[in-house]
């Protein structure tokens, strides 16, 4: 009966012997650690200066935290964007023909109430707003995530009896100026309203609302 013999594979080496650092010399190891260690300090160095350079602001849109928008420069139909969380948040300041459109013809609507849809108890209603002259919504289409574009009511290209609103152009979900999609669209749902309060007559506090 023969013994088996134990086999073991040859260890690796680098192609070249010479290419293989020498650390079995402690000067030469310290050496290796120690340009491993200034080369990580160098890397911190220059970052740092970088992050010490974020305004406040831009470091509190990092965190998620509450944004402030000055509305007081916002005229009757204009719509401005600001960031929130890594999201566009239109405000809208509707004129009087806005508000007036939302109350015509709801029944083109997938959710007119709004029962489905994503806002604060404050916004539950016809406006989807705390004023109704302010629209506060999250720029960002509920079906899969495009920015829609606004449309002024008459726009040729959205067909005739066009009320304004806006439109999304990956799918061509359409919304009101209150952000209620209309039905039959890809869109399930209106736009999101974020929590959000007035801190005075022109700003808005995005991301936080009284109860917040």
């Amino acid at each position: 009966m023969s013994n088996a013999s134990a086999t073991t594979s040859p260890p690796t080496v680098p192609s070249d012997p010479r290419d293989a650092p020498d650390v079995s010399d402690p000067a030469r190891r310290n050496l290796i650690i120690g340009t491993a260690v200034v080369g990580g300090l160098a890397g911190a160095a220059v970052a740092w200066p970088f992050l010490a350079s974020m305004a406040p602001s831009e470091r509190a849109k990092a965190a998620g935290a509450p944004v402030e928008a000055d509305i007081g420069q916002l005229q009757p139909g204009q719509l401005m964007t600001v960031e929130w969380r890594g999201k566009p948040v239109w405000i809208l300041r509707r004129t009087p023909e806005m508000l007036k459109s939302l109350t015509e013809d709801t029944a083109q609507l997938a959710d007119p109430k709004s029962l489905r849809s994503e806002q604060p108890p404050y916004a539950q209603n016809e406006t989807r707003s705390i004023k109704p002259e302010y629209l506060v919504a999250i720029g960002i289409c509920t079906h899969l995530g495009c920015s829609p574009s606004e449309k002024p009511a008459g726009d040729p290209s959205m067909g005739s009896g066009w009320p304004g609103g806006f439109f999304c152009p990956c799918h061509g979900s359409r919304f009101d100026l209150a952000g209620r999609v209309f039905a039959n669209m890809p869109a399930p749902t209106n736009l999101p309203v974020p929590p959000y309060k007035f801190v005075s007559d022109s700003k808005v506090l995005i991301g936080e609302d009284n109860k917040g």
